[in-house]
């Protein structure tokens, strides 16, 4: 493998001399899938492919019509029999860099696989807390192939598709460095708005982009928001508890007061009961008895005593001593 390495330094130092290397430039987004031919005109008997990001290491990916077991990227990787074209599922950044497809000792193509991607500078960046972010947009590919950040320019559009300029609107362009134009958003002006990087040749032409929606999931007012509402909500819960009781006090009170009236009617009515003549339902006998004392002389005149003796007969005491004389009546019989 060191001397396939220093075989394949060689040839690439002296790949536009030799005019015998053809080379592609793909573009594509993380999560992309993406198919790398090998068809020079000519069938494939063996065919090798070799990866590498810069000159300091080189990897094989397939070797001998073989997926390499232990390369970094084989979970991925297949081989097109037919035409020896390399297929990778699901790319990512780490991906990029430039692919070599050997066929019998002879470096026929090589495909310069960029990907584009954006993401928060710092990676740690909390987008609740902090008031600026900050989103870097690169271009990954072969590190050491300068001329591909040369000759292309990244801009930054909104969700109109109109260039943001260096500043202004709540945001900030900083000037392209190599493959890499960065842009700060401030929250205010950043909630829910679509950026879009763009990657353009020296004709303005696209030739890939990407979005990215940075989703604010609060600001500082909005704690104290919450805080507020969580406040408004104890005393609302509060005074909800407090009118119940209320209410149930005055219900118990008039329930209370309901009940006071409905003895005191019944006592009057008790009351009134002593006359005969206001509930027919209650039949009264009244007794007069005259007390005088026989032992006394007429010369010793003294008060007569008159006791009046009354017994009720209810209802329930008639049907009571009815009951009973029919009892009688029957042993009698």
């Amino acid at each position: 493998m060191a001397l396939l390495g220093l075989t394949l330094m060689f040839l690439l130092l002296f790949e536009d001399i030799s005019g015998q290397i053809k080379d592609i430039v793909l573009y594509r987004r993380p999560a992309d899938d993406v198919i790398l031919s090998c068809d020079t005109g000519r069938s494939c008997p063996t065919v090798t492919w070799l990866y590498n990001r810069d000159f300091t290491k080189t990897e094989a990916v397939v070797h001998n019509r073989h997926v390499v077991k232990n390369s970094a990227r084989a979970a991925r990787v297949s081989l097109n029999s037919a035409d020896c074209s390399l297929v990778i599922k699901n790319i990512t950044a780490e991906d990029a860099g430039r692919y070599i497809c050997q066929q019998s000792l002879n470096f026929d193509i090589n495909i310069h696989l960029n990907v584009i991607t954006i993401s928060l500078s710092p990676p740690d960046a909390d987008l609740k807390r902090d008031d600026t972010i900050m989103l870097d947009c690169s271009l990954l590919g072969f590190d050491l192939n300068e001329r591909r950040c040369q000759q292309q320019r990244i801009r930054w559009v909104d969700e109109a598709g109109s260039e943001l300029l260096v500043e202004g609107g709540g945001h900030k362009v900083i000037r392209q460095r190599n493959c890499l134009s960065s842009l700060t958003v401030k929250r205010h002006s950043g909630l829910n708005r679509k950026y879009t990087c763009q990657v353009l040749d020296r004709n303005n032409k696209v030739l890939i982009d990407a979005d990215y929606t940075p989703v604010f999931t609060g600001t500082k007012s909005d704690d104290q928001s919450n805080t507020d509402n969580f406040h408004n909500q104890i005393y609302i819960i509060t005074g909800s508890l407090a009118g119940l009781i209320l209410v149930l006090l005055i219900t118990a009170v008039i329930i209370k007061s309901r009940q006071r009236n409905t003895v005191t009617d019944e006592v009057q009515k008790i009351a009134n009961s002593s006359d005969p003549q206001v509930e027919p339902g209650c039949s009264m006998t009244y007794v007069t008895i005259d007390h005088t004392n026989q032992n006394l002389t007429s010369k010793k005149k003294v008060k007569e005593d008159t006791v009046t003796y009354s017994t009720v007969n209810t209802q329930r005491m008639r049907e009571e001593n009815d009951e009973l004389n029919r009892i009688y009546s029957n042993i009698s019989g």
